[in-house]
């Protein structure tokens, strides 16, 4: 499957979106502190509506606890190991397995989901 395999399902009764990596080709990685030290990601992930898919979006999700810096329920995040000339440097990976966030907490400058499910 071609482009962004992470999801992000609209949950109309709890007015939740579910992110989800239901693949391994949907795991996120990045440089730049994200296995030990960020606590926050702005995630792009496909938005499913009624089970139909509505283009890619962005969404602010909560990573880990602000007290124990733990991950937060159903995200699994490290490091991705050695790196070539710079392993000072935190490259990291995670997935998403069911992580609930506020329906607030998709971006909305170029669109917004109502209560009702509706784009």
């Amino acid at each position: 499957m071609p482009g962004i395999e992470t999801t992000s399902t609209y949950d109309k009764e709890k007015q939740e979106f579910v992110i989800n990596s239901p693949t391994i080709t949907s795991i996120k990685f990045w440089p730049g502190d994200m296995s030990k030290f960020s606590n926050h990601a702005v995630v792009y992930a496909k938005l499913i509506l009624d089970g139909k898919p509505f283009g890619v979006h962005a969404f602010l999700v909560q990573t880990r606890d602000l007290v124990t810096y733990e991950p937060m329920a159903g995200i699994e995040m490290g490091d991705i190991g050695p790196k070539l000339g710079y392993n000072s440097k935190d490259n990291g990976f995670m997935l998403f397995k069911n992580v609930r966030i506020p329906k607030s907490n998709m971006l909305k400058r170029y669109a917004e989901v109502d209560t009702e499910g509706k784009l």
